[in-house]
């Protein structure tokens, strides 16, 4: 075990310890008298005192000691020897056993002698060993809690710790907490790492540093194992911009196992919406726990290798031993029981696996004949009866068909069908003693003989029994009696966009078959195609299901290709036939990494594998059916229907292993293609019975260069030979990893696209509307961690149009606005976000999109004056401002908004000017420039949102360095547009012909109606304004006046003219955006929130 380090002083002392082994920093001691068979006298006595001693007081007979080289002072972290010269050790491990002690010894090798070089000088070794082994022994302590999820003090412990440190709101619930360093450059920092339902947290406080980490889950692009200079394992996290490098775990396959899982689990329930809506374990990650994430993935494992649905979820696995009959023996190995099967795999891979469906037929079995053959037979024929007599009801009610039909268009081979009949013959012999000895229904045992006799293919008349048994889709068959038919008179007639996609590709189905140039097979096929789509309206229809259900309904009937297709689509191949094909483009990911591994001078020489993922993704999708000749395809399908995708995976590297040679001569990728094409054309299937159907791709035929012929069964029996080693869980974990990336680079493609459409409309950089972008995913994604859904806000729906995928509702446009908007107005400020919220949202849903919330921040920081002006304008008349804004009912208190002060102004030169007839021009000008534009005149302002308008412009100069200069401008400028607006007024209320306005007007006759307002404005005194009644709807003014009267002003205009950049407020805001969702953050915290990230 691991020891709290403590000096151990050994001067003048005897010498009671032997050095086993020693490096530049350890020391490996054994204490004499232990293990050396008696040895001298020194040992003997040694040995005497320790047995005698007390159990208390014994001395661990092995221990590891930490030595700094020309250092006085060691330390004991584990039992070991002192070296020659030494005083004074540290011992950091003790243990009982050699076994125990070496563990420790190879622990310290692999992850901390290589790593102790790059510290500078010898007290930061000593304080970085004793830092880890103190780590170490509180990581060990917590793991030694059995069958709890955490030790409750020590957890709690690492809570308290976990929320002081990162600040996050109470939502954000801490799954589970390790020991370990986190690289920075060449070196380690010894530290906390917390795994939280949304988050990747580091915390370090080594050598009075103090170092936070903090990694949204949502942003890793890449979770990995892997080695760097100084380590073999260590778990190295990807993201947009930097990667991150954690070792010296404890448990390092339990920590990224748990990592793994929360990276998955959380971007599948933000980032895909299909997903997410067909997994309720997703829909409430308050309730995730670290168990919760260990049993969702034996789940997962055990729906994969037993190719289950999806509703299964595991219950429990035991170690047990199972009877075989055929071997006359017990066979060791697990039991795994769900709500609806019990399921039995080897220990031995391949040796035997059994599935029972907890049918209500089956549900008297009891554990001492579960496995009985004759049971399991006679299970077999009652289900195969009642299926029958289903189906025979069915048929006179919906005139589905009775038999496959293959049956039906009955194909005659050509020349040797004598041989290949006869080859059927010995098939279908082979098959019966099979079914004798192991069983015939879905409960038979699945061992390595029924693998070798589907790799040689199976007979055309078992093919369709066996695929629906194979799948399990006989237990769906006999579980639901009368749904297909149901399905198909609710579905048939009805017209969709799905209906549609499947009548376009009802004849591009086989159509070299006689079976679909029939309408017998068309009708056959409308039918099953048409109520899967009304089935499962998520998926519907995806092109290449035409193709696979042509297939299952030459050898299957109707209804049981119906099952056939929802057992493929819903369990076997999941996630691959929706909106965005997920599914198959993980697993191209992970058949790009299966050629590096296994074919590596191919991958070698087609640097860019993307090539060979496109080709490769129709073999996925139609399981070969599109590209090679049918007779040899349908052995694909049998090897498929029983070992799942695996089957795929080791058929597509054993074709490109048979081709790789001029695969690496192909001058590019059309070449390439060719030379795959012509291969499929050339794989034949010499025992099959049917005559060869026409090739698709003949076309790219080099009849110059003929092609070798490929049998189908060795092709795939050297699949088996040389690829088969691949296991479930393999596989499995690689999708975890691939998952990642797929989803990434789907939310790179919406970024790009969405960038695509806004960047021509606006101003602002590339690279800057990017990182605003970010800035907006994150906003939106932020209250998907903590606040819930509100029932406005809308998940991420990648089924949308892009520029839809991600939109913000008013709190989060609020909180975005406060950080990268340059109109701050101190505690106005939260007013004028809402506003302006208002204002984007044009269709009144309380959302808007990344377009318009950057088209709103590009007139603020790049727009010219006018636009700014009215941008603001229009803040401030409805449907921005509402009746019922807080504090828009504030009565006109300001001094400074006098209507009493004189429109004389003073110049620097103690000259006075009238600034009427400048303005006059002004409005003239602008009026003729309106008047050639066709836009629509904006509403004009009522006093009540004028003075909103000007407590905004007070609000927006404070703290300006020209705050003195522009609140004096300002003031001119309100003072000027009061009295307009109460010119106005009176105007208004006396009639255009009294004869206290008769002279100028009279004298502007010709200007536009916005100029009259300014005529007579000087002589009017404050005793006149306070004696007229003001009319808060007769008081307006315009948008041209306002914008007339600020020009005036060069401070003003300078206010608004002035260059403004917007990468400094990015990059704040990319530092402190947690901030805003956290309560009650102090300023100290802010700062380190805002180091956060950039350490």
């Amino acid at each position: 075990m691991w020891l709290r380090p403590e000096e151990v002083l050994l001067k003048n002392a005897l010498k009671l310890w032997v050095t086993q082994k020693s490096s530049g920093y350890f020391v490996l001691q054994r204490r004499r008298g232990h293990g050396d068979g008696g040895g001298r006298f020194t040992g003997r006595l040694v040995g005497a005192l320790d047995a005698v001693l007390d159990s208390n007081a014994r001395v661990a007979p092995f221990r590891i000691l930490l030595q700094v080289p020309g250092s006085p002072v060691y330390s004991a972290i584990a039992c070991g020897e002192l070296l020659n010269g030494s005083e004074v050790y540290w011992a950091i491990s003790a243990g009982a056993t050699l076994e125990e002690i070496n563990q420790h010894w190879e622990w310290l090798e692999q992850n901390l002698l290589h790593t102790l070089s790059v510290f500078d000088n010898k007290e930061d070794i000593v304080s970085f060993v004793k830092g880890k082994v103190k780590a170490l022994i509180a990581e060990e302590t917590r793991s030694k809690v059995a069958e709890q999820e955490e030790d409750p003090e020590k957890f709690r412990e690492a809570l308290v710790k976990f929320e002081a440190r990162f600040n996050f709101p109470e939502a954000e619930k801490l799954i589970t907490y390790y020991s370990c360093c986190c690289w920075k450059g060449k070196v380690p920092r010894q530290g906390w790492l917390y795994l939280s339902i949304n988050h990747l947290c580091f915390y370090s406080f080594f050598l009075g540093k103090e170092l936070k980490l903090l990694v949204p889950w949502v942003d890793v692009q890449k979770l990995e194992r892997t080695s760097n200079v100084f380590m073999t394992d260590i778990i190295r996290i990807t993201t947009s911009s930097k990667e991150r490098d954690f070792s010296m775990f404890l448990n390092i396959d339990e920590a990224f196992r748990i990592m793994e899982q929360l990276a998955d689990v959380t971007l599948r329930r933000l980032l895909d919406n299909e997903i997410f809506e067909l997994d309720p374990g997703l829909q409430d990650p308050t309730q995730i726990t670290k168990r919760d994430l260990e049993a969702r993935a034996q789940s997962e494992f055990f729906r994969a290798f037993f190719r289950l649905p999806g509703k299964e979820k595991l219950h429990e696995v035991a170690d047990c031993s199972l009877w075989t009959p055929f071997s006359r023996c017990h066979t060791a190995g697990r039991m795994y029981t769900s709500d609806s099967y019990i399921c039995f795999a080897s220990k031995e891979s391949g040796c035997c696996n059994v599935l029972i469906p907890l049918r209500e037929n089956s549900l008297v079995f009891h554990s001492t004949c579960v496995f009985s053959d004759c049971e399991s037979r006679d299970l077999g024929m009652v289900a195969s009866q009642s299926e029958d007599k289903n189906e025979g009801e069915k048929e006179s009610s919906h005139l589905l068909n009775a038999e496959a039909l293959r049956s039906v268009f009955h194909q005659s081979g050509a020349e040797g069908s004598d041989f290949r009949m006869s080859r059927e013959q010995i098939k279908e012999r082979l098959w019966n003693d099979h079914f004798a000895e192991y069983g015939r229904t879905v409960c038979m045992f699945r061992t390595e003989k029924i693998r070798k006799l589907v790799a040689m293919g199976i007979p055309e008349s078992l093919r369709g029994k066996l695929w629906l048994l194979f799948s399990d889709a006989v237990t769906d068959l006999a579980s639901n009696p009368g749904y297909y038919g149901n399905l198909v008179e609710a579905s048939m007639g009805k017209c969709c966009m799905a209906t549609e996609e499947i009548e376009r590709d009802l004849h591009r189905s086989l159509p070299e078959h006689p079976a679909f140039q029939n309408e017998t097979g068309i009708a056959a096929l409308r039918r099953v195609l048409t109520a899967y789509a009304h089935r499962n309206p998520k998926i519907g229809y995806c092109q290449s299901m035409n193709i696979l259900t042509s297939v299952l309904l030459l050898y299957a009937k109707e209804e049981e290709a119906f099952w056939l297709l929802v057992a493929v689509c819903e369990r076997m191949l999941p996630d691959y036939f929706n909106h965005r094909v997920i599914g198959a483009q993980v697993d191209q990911s992970v058949f790009e990494e299966l050629i590096k591994e296994r074919l590596p001078e191919l991958a070698e020489h087609m640097k860019d594998l993307s090539t060979l993922a496109s080709i490769s993704l129709s073999w996925f999708l139609t399981l070969f059916l599109s590209i090679m000749p049918l007779e040899s395809a349908v052995n694909v399908v049998d090897c498929f229907f029983f070992d799942g995708i695996k089957a795929i995976f080791q058929l597509g590297l054993a074709i490109l292993e048979s081709n790789a040679a001029e695969l690496c001569n192909s001058k590019d990728d059309g070449h390439a293609l060719m030379i795959l094409s012509r291969f499929f054309d050339h794989v034949q299937n010499e025992e099959s019975p049917l005559p060869p159907i026409g090739n698709h791709h003949a076309f790219f035929s080099d009849d110059q260069e003929p092609c070798p012929v490929t049998e189908i069964a060795d092709l795939i029996r050297d699949s088996y030979e040389k690829f088969g080693d691949h296991s479930v869980e393999q596989i499995e974990r690689m999708r975890y990893k691939h998952r990642i990336r797929v989803l990434q680079s789907h939310e790179d493609t919406t970024k790009q696209n969405v960038l695509r459409v806004v960047i021509p409309d606006v101003s602002i950089l590339p690279e800057d509307l990017e990182e605003l972008y970010d800035l907006f995913k994150r906003e939106h994604l932020m209250s998907c961690y903590w606040q819930g859904m509100r029932p406005v806000l809308l998940r991420h729906d990648p089924s949308r149009p892009y520029a839809e995928q991600y939109r913000i509702d008013s709190q989060q446009f609020t909180n975005l606005y406060k950080l990268v908007s340059p109109w701050t107005c101190g505690e106005h400020t939260q007013i004028l976000a809402e506003r302006t919220f208002r204002l984007l949202d044009e269709n009144m849903d309380h959302l808007i999109e990344f377009k318009g919330f950057a088209s709103c921040l590009d007139v603020m920081y790049n727009g010219e004056m006018n636009e700014k002006i009215n941008l603001l304008y229009r803040l401030h008349i409805p449907p921005a401002l509402t009746e019922n804004e807080k504090d828009s009912q504030s009565p006109l208190k300001n001094p400074l908004l006098s209507t009493s002060r004189p429109l004389v102004f003073g110049k620097t030169n103690g000259d006075t000017v009238d600034y009427q007839k400048q303005l006059k021009q002004m409005l003239k000008d602008l009026a003729k420039e309106k008047d050639t534009k066709t836009e629509k005149a904006m509403p004009k302002m009522s006093q009540r949102e004028f003075i909103q308008f000007c407590k905004t412009l007070y609000s927006m100069f404070h703290e300006d360095p020209e705050e003195n200069s522009l609140y004096q401008a300002i003031a001119t400028v309100t003072t000027l547009l009061l009295q307009i607006g109460e010119v106005g007024q009176r105007s208004s209320s006396l009639g255009s012909g009294s004869d206290e306005f008769a002279e100028d007007v009279q004298s502007e006759a010709s200007a536009s109606d916005q100029d009259t307002v300014f005529t007579d404005t000087v002589k009017t005194t404050h005793k006149e304004t306070q004696s007229l009644p003001v009319t808060e709807g007769n008081w307006i003014i315009s948008f041209e006046q306002i914008l007339a009267s600020l020009l005036t002003e060069q401070s003003l205009v300078n206010f608004f003219e002035k260059p403004l950049e917007l990468k400094p407020k990015l990059e704040n805001a990319k530092l402190n955006q947690y901030c805003l969702k956290t309560n009650g953050m102090s300023d100290q915290s802010l700062a380190e929130h805002m180091k956060l990230n950039t350490q």
